[in-house]
């Protein structure tokens, strides 16, 4: 498909398969040393994230062809979940900046976190198959026996104690799979949303689940919502954090920030960011593209 729609009067094109875990940011790292104009990744949020990484605070742009389980850094840059369609947009070459985020010198571009989304993605790593049914799966199954944190968060205006469920720190809108942890985070506004979601008994999940994909969490008296531009976190033991949905351990102090329009990105050029907000929209950016990579 992508010899009969990648427009050859615009691009060269080449495809490279990854051959072990972390290779996607090898490949893309020689994508920038090598000044090609747009490298492309296929897959899921893990697989934009390796391949996004190494893209950050170059000229080299990332695409998206979206083939993962929940595809949320995709969605919200409004890439259709078709191949061809995805291939259409790349043809366009419409690229604007975004900001991406760090935890721990781990960068993330659509949301990290800790609490029970992180020990689910944690669950959903070690199940050994992917897709929303195993998600929902290990969300009913683990979530009666999660028991919440007390977590210490300080930002530029001060210091705070919460006993939560979970802490998300949200660059983009959703998690993925149109399920919408920050539905007003713009990823061109160099903040962060933090969501900390209170502890919740049973007779309130069905509520916190329907407002998570009709894209009202904010309004959920068991929601909390802050922007920041930098946070640090305490909590008492060491224990899986995510970022992209990845899971990964961490210890007791986290640090997250934010960075400013360090990511260039093809985007959808009839569609705005969904959850942008107009007047901090950076000018799209778009130039005759001569060269291409698809990972």
């Amino acid at each position: 498909m992508i010899a009969q729609v990648i427009n050859p009067q615009r691009f060269e094109w080449r495809i490279m398969h990854t051959a072990y875990a972390g290779h996607a940011s090898v490949i893309a790292a020689q994508c920038v040393d090598e000044h090609v104009d747009i490298c492309v990744a296929v897959g899921g949020d893990g697989t934009v994230n390796e391949v996004a990484r190494s893209l950050v605070q170059s000229q080299t742009a990332l695409g998206i062809i979206p083939c993962g389980s929940g595809n949320g850094l995709a969605r919200h840059l409004c890439i259709p979940m078709e191949v061809k369609g995805a291939l259409e947009i790349i043809n366009t070459a419409c690229i604007w900046s975004f900001d991406y985020g760090v935890i721990n010198h781990q960068p993330f571009f659509c949301t990290c976190g800790m609490g029970f989304d992180a020990f689910v993605s944690l669950k959903f790593a070690e199940a050994g198959k992917r897709g929303p049914v195993t998600y929902v799966e290990n969300v009913l199954k683990e979530g009666l026996k999660y028991k919440p944190e007390t977590y210490t968060v300080e930002d530029e205006s001060g210091t705070n104690s919460y006993k939560a469920f979970l802490i998300t720190c949200a660059n983009a809108a959703q998690y993925g799979n149109n399920a919408y942890i920050a539905p007003g985070a713009s990823m061109q506004d160099g903040l962060m949303d933090v969501i900390v979601m209170e502890p919740f008994n049973m007779m309130e999940a069905p509520k916190l689940a329907m407002d998570l994909f009709a894209k009202t969490l904010s309004s959920n008296s068991r929601i909390k919502t802050f922007q920041a531009r930098r946070i640090h976190i305490s909590r008492s033991k060491p224990g899986a954090v995510h970022y992209d949905g990845d899971p990964i351990e961490m210890g007791t102090e986290i640090d997250v920030e934010m960075r400013p329009l360090g990511l260039r990105a093809v985007v959808n050029p009839k569609a705005i960011e969904d959850s942008a907000h107009p007047n901090k929209m950076v000018n799209a950016l778009s130039s005759l593209v001569n060269k291409i990579i698809i990972k």
